[in-house]
């Protein structure tokens, strides 16, 4: 009996020290969190979220179809010398030194001259000139006597004939001497210009300068057959290029093909491009963006902005320091932008830094 009351008493003291322990600790733990102004879990959090806005305005997109291809010039001729004679490279009047490639070049200007006395002295057109004007005198004679009488009808038409056989030698050696000079024969660039040295003798049919005409280009495209019922001729399109940046050139559609290639399923198209600055060069490597369609006066905001899922698109906007969800319908949209239909306004206050975590009626503080 003495042994089983000592170990109640002791079963009995130990459970009061475990008992007294729990509630010290419970009390102690109470007191660390108060003093350390813990709130409760359920509290509201008041912390406000800082975001980045900018305020709607109206804008314009354009929905774009993009390409590639290779600018050509509009014209390009290689002339080569029509008869032999001794090179003269001519002086460019708007540089006072001889022609160079690069240089722009008028209608009509005289870019090479081939010289040859002992060819011109035998043209002799100064006495073919007399001849004519001889003839021309002659008939003028014949035609006076022949109304008064004076000569026969066949005699009158002898005069005729030779003033035409007069009028064709002279013209045909015209001809022939305007042969030894080289013309422009369109404002164009020249591209080519094969060295000679100068007064060396250049034979009929060399090669003598090239020339090209790209203040207008054209470049040829593949479309693919899906863009069939979006893209038309006259449609507008930028023409852009690596190596001007910042720059765009503008064109148009100035020709599409009616077949659909059955091996890569693209038809054919060429893009007639304003090149007035010659920025553009022959055989650049260019893109093409053409304009299908395009909304003006319209809310138009980042696509990167907008969080979707299965059921919407929406973004936030800031209205007295509160997040608010508003739902999305678009539109037209390019490379970066979107237009909005419906669910924006103008001077709507549009997060687009700080969205990824916000949360209907957030708290946000804006930052400039």
């Amino acid at each position: 009996m003495i042994d089983f009351s000592r170990k109640s008493l002791f079963f009995s003291i130990l459970l009061y020290l475990c008992t007294t322990y729990f509630i010290a600790s419970s009390l102690l733990t109470t007191l660390l969190l108060t003093g350390c102004g813990n709130k409760p879990q359920n509290a509201p959090n008041n912390i406000a979220t800082p975001v980045s806005v900018v305020e709607l305005k109206k804008g314009s997109i354009s929905k774009l179809i993009n390409t590639t291809g290779t600018v050509q010039p509009t014209y390009g001729v290689s002339l080569n010398s029509e008869m032999s004679g001794f090179y003269k490279l001519q002086i460019n009047p708007k540089t006072g030194k001889t022609f160079k490639m690069g240089d722009r070049v008028s209608k009509g200007t005289i870019i090479v001259r081939l010289e040859d006395k002992e060819y011109e002295n035998g043209i002799a057109i100064d006495a073919k000139k007399l001849s004519l004007e001889i003839a021309e005198q002659e008939q003028s004679k014949q035609k006076a006597l022949y109304e008064k009488g004076g000569v026969t009808m066949s005699e009158m038409r002898n005069t005729e004939v030779k003033v035409t056989n007069a009028r064709y030698d002279y013209e045909n050696a015209q001809l022939n001497l305007e042969k030894m000079k080289v013309k422009a024969p369109f404002d164009g660039v020249i591209v080519d210009l094969p060295h000679y040295t100068t007064d060396i003798r250049v034979e009929q049919g060399k090669p003598v300068v090239s020339l090209m005409a790209y203040d207008k280009m054209y470049m040829d495209i593949n479309l693919p057959e899906s863009s069939i019922r979006y893209v038309k001729e006259a449609q507008p399109v930028y023409i852009t290029h690596y190596t001007i940046p910042g720059d765009t050139l503008r064109g148009k559609i100035s020709e599409l093909s009616p077949a659909i290639s059955s091996e890569t399923r693209t038809y054919k198209g060429k893009v007639l491009v304003d090149n007035n600055q010659l920025k553009l060069r022959p055989g650049m490597f260019a893109k093409a963006d053409i304009v299908v369609d395009r909304a003006d006066s319209s809310i138009i905001i980042p696509k990167d902005v907008i969080l979707s899922n299965r059921r919407r698109k929406y973004v936030y906007v800031v209205e007295k320091n509160t997040a608010k969800i508003r739902n999305l319908e678009t539109g037209l949209e390019d490379e970066y932008n979107i237009e909005i239909i419906s669910g924006l306004k103008v001077n709507d206050n549009l997060v687009v830094k700080g969205f990824e975590t916000l949360k209907e009626d957030a708290k946000v503080k804006i930052q400039k």
